[in-house]
């Protein structure tokens, strides 16, 4: 249950870093309110994961899907770049996820 509430804390963070984008600088408002109810969600969410997920993992899977995530709708719905280059790091940000999570069943 704890990973059901890490990727509702994934999904919502990744819909207010989107708000952030479509607020224009907190120029429009509805996505600008959004930021904060998302995040607010994530952070309820993210919290309650940690009852039993330990938080280094927890972190590692949030922030690490959530840039990937984040990296792919920027190059998909906002046409930003995405070399070669930015593709391999993110590609080592996924790995260190994995590994950080399969080391939670060594100890």
């Amino acid at each position: 249950m704890s990973y059901l509430y890490l990727a509702a804390a994934i999904l919502f963070e990744i819909c207010g870093t989107t708000c952030m984008k479509l607020s224009e600088g907190f120029t429009r408002t509805l996505p600008s309110i959004l930021i904060f109810v998302f995040y607010g969600i994530s952070f309820v969410s993210f919290t309650i994961a940690l009852k039993k997920i330990d938080v280094s993992v927890a972190y590692a899977i949030w922030a690490g899907i959530g840039v990937a995530t984040i990296s792919l709708i920027g190059f998909i719905g906002f046409n930003e770049p995405m070399p070669l280059i930015r593709i391999m790091f993110l590609a080592l940000i996924i790995i260190g996820v994995v590994g950080l999570h399969l080391s939670t069943n060594i100890h």
